[in-house]
């Protein structure tokens, strides 16, 4: 499913697409804004969308086999709840 089928299913709902994807884009907003700040999401019945750090490590260039130095980075986490991991068996 790609953001726009799930911009029209919420607009089933809504029954106006504008104000589906106008909400989707204040939902995916407020994610990124509060997760750049380091923070943690945390949606009940659904999952915890937290910023977890990636230490530098080293790593090989697959094509020539040379050694590289990757940077150490923050990248996004997500945890689903147990309820969400049931409903998904």
């Amino acid at each position: 499913m790609k953001k726009t089928d799930l911009v029209n299913e919420v607009a089933k709902a809504t029954l106006i697409k504008k104000e589906a994807a106008e909400a989707m884009e204040i939902f995916l907003g407020t994610i990124k804004k509060t997760l750049k700040k380091r923070d943690k999401v945390f949606i009940s019945g659904f999952g915890t969308f937290s910023i977890v750090k990636r230490k530098a490590r080293k790593g090989r260039n697959p094509k020539t086999g040379e050694a590289v130095k990757i940077a150490a980075k923050f990248t996004p986490k997500f945890k689903p709840t147990k309820a969400f991991k049931e409903a998904v068996q």
